[in-house]
C-alpha cells in the first residue's frame, strides 16, 4: 500500500505541478499519453507498469486522476484539479450548491478571515461538498483542523463563478471573507 501512495504522490507532482521533472509536456488541458508518462517515469528511476498505474487511479479515494481515450485512440491521463501549471480543464461554469466547505489548518483561519480563500499558485480555490470531506482535506496539514463554511449561493448571486471537477471538487478563483464563517470545532 505504501508503494501505491508513493506512486500517487509522484503522479500528483508530475501531473499537477512539475511535469518537466521527468521531461513530459502536458497538453493545454493537462493530458499526457499514458505510454509517454510510463516511459518518462521509467527513464527517471520510477518503473511503473500499466496495471499498477490503473490501481493507483482506481484506488485513489479522492479520484485525483482521470484517464480517457484521446483523439488519436491512445490512452491519456491527467490530474482532475489542483494544478499550479497553466491548464484549461474545460470545465463549464455551474451554479453551486447553497453551501460549500473548506478544510484547513486552524492556524490559517485568522489570515483567511482577513483575506478570504486565495488560490495562490494553484489553478483555483478548492471547496468540498460536505464537512466530512473538508475535514479530511484539512487533516493533511499538521496541527488542528478548522472547517470553514462558504455561502456559495450568495457568492454566485454576487457574480462569482464556480466549476465542479470530475471528482466533485468545487472550484472558484477567490472566496472573499464576507462569504466565510468558521464552523464550531
Amino acid at each position: 500500500m505504501d508503494d501505491l501512495i508513493r506512486v500517487s504522490k509522484r503522479l500528483s507532482l508530475v501531473l499537477r505541478h512539475r511535469p518537466e521533472t521527468i521531461g513530459v509536456t502536458l497538453d493545454p488541458q493537462g493530458w499526457v499519453d499514458v505510454d509517454v508518462l510510463l516511459a518518462a517515469l521509467a527513464a527517471h528511476g520510477v518503473p511503473l507498469d500499466r496495471a499498477t498505474l490503473d490501481r493507483v487511479v482506481a484506488g485513489n479515494d479522492k479520484q485525483r486522476f482521470a484517464v480517457r481515450t484521446g483523439p488519436d485512440g491512445r490512452d491519456q491521463i491527467r490530474a482532475s484539479q489542483g494544478h499550479s501549471v497553466a491548464v484549461d480543464l474545460g470545465l463549464d461554469d455551474r451554479p453551486p450548491p447553497p453551501r460549500l466547505f473548506h478544510g484547513t489548518a486552524a492556524t490559517a483561519v485568522p489570515a483567511i478571515l482577513r483575506e478570504g480563500l486565495v488560490k495562490r499558485r494553484r489553478h483555483a480555490v478548492h471547496l468540498s461538498l460536505d464537512v466530512h470531506t473538508a475535514r479530511r482535506v484539512g487533516a493533511r496539514r499538521s496541527g488542528s483542523v478548522a472547517v470553514l463554511a462558504v455561502d456559495a449561493a450568495a457568492m454566485a448571486a454576487a457574480g462569482h463563478r464556480f466549476q465542479c471537477s470530475a471528482n466533485g471538487v468545487w472550484l472558484t478563483d477567490h472566496v472573499p471573507p464576507t462569504f466565510i464563517r468558521r464552523l464550531n470545532a
